[in-house]
């Protein structure tokens, strides 16, 4: 039996939709159940038999948490060390999702699993302390990071282009951020083959192949939108720099993520990002 905490978001459906169509039997939970209540995961749990805990749930709101650093903290670091010592507890597996933000972004070449972490804001600092919550209170545990997540069943980079190119006529977008973006549906179906195979426990990059800039990104997404009829409008394409879209923190410039270690382990080919793309615009 699987628990899928954080089934409601964009990964958290996706991965809803996969465990039914290949008949894995599972329990979803969402805002419904609250992370950071040691003793409500701990009910929940006694309730069940779990073998598997999938946790997609966190705070993604990387400017409001500048702000909001508490309840950041509480969700990204606390709830997921809670979540990782009801695990150990109950003897159950656990799939924690991560990010590309636990590096500064100063790199040059793809980040490997063993590189040293060094975020740089709020979001991107109660991850790793996520990270280093699991795998202190449950060795049995799986680490996934990611970047550049899009996807049907949530607010991604992909619907606000869309969005945006059917309403202007032109739009600027950062040419100086560097990255691999990824499908909801690859990752959520990289999570089910941890089930099929015995591989060591520790930290995985999991992204689409390739690597771009975020203008590149919406590039394509107009060229494959103007083909497939989801872009009617004729808009142009401007390249910027992220000092033109000011935040309150910054962005990583460099998050390529190197995926040599889950592809050994699991046996798997990524697809490219823009297959990937054309797949989900198709859909």
């Amino acid at each position: 039996m699987i628990w899928l905490i954080g089934n409601k978001g964009m990964l958290g459906t996706e991965l809803s939709l996969l465990l039914e169509r290949n008949r894995f039997p599972f329990v979803g939970t969402d805002r419904e159940l609250d992370i950071t209540d040691m003793a409500a995961l701990e009910n929940f749990a006694s309730a069940h038999s779990f073998d598997w805990i999938i946790n997609c749930a966190a705070y993604t709101a990387v400017d409001k948490a500048e702000d909001d650093g508490d309840v950041c903290r509480s969700l990204n670091a606390d709830g997921v060390g809670n979540i990782a010592a009801t695990a150990n507890k109950i003897k159950a597996r656990l799939i924690h999702i991560s990010t590309d933000y636990v590096f500064n972004g100063k790199g040059n070449r793809p980040y490997t699993e063993d590189d040293p972490t060094d975020p740089i804001g709020v979001y991107g600092l109660t991850k790793r302390d996520g990270e280093l919550a699991v795998l202190k209170n449950n060795p049995d545990s799986y680490i996934i990071r990611t970047a550049w997540l899009y996807g049907k069943h949530g607010n991604s980079f992909v619907h606000t282009m869309l969005k945006l190119m059917n309403e202007r006529e032109s739009i600027s977008v950062v040419n100086d951020q560097n990255g691999s973006p990824t499908w909801a549906y690859d990752l959520a179906s990289t999570v089910l083959a941890f089930f099929e195979k015995d591989v060591p426990f520790g930290i995985y990059h999991f992204t689409n192949e390739g690597s771009i800039t975020w203008f590149d990104f919406a590039k394509e997404i107009y060229s494959l939108g103007r083909k497939n009829g989801s872009v009617t409008n004729n808009c142009k394409i401007k390249s910027c720099t992220s000092a033109e879209f000011p935040a309150k923190v910054a962005r990583p410039a460099y998050s390529v993520l190197d995926k040599s270690k889950i592809k050994t382990a699991l046996g798997i080919t990524i697809p490219p990002w823009d297959e990937s793309l054309r797949k989900f615009l198709e859909a």
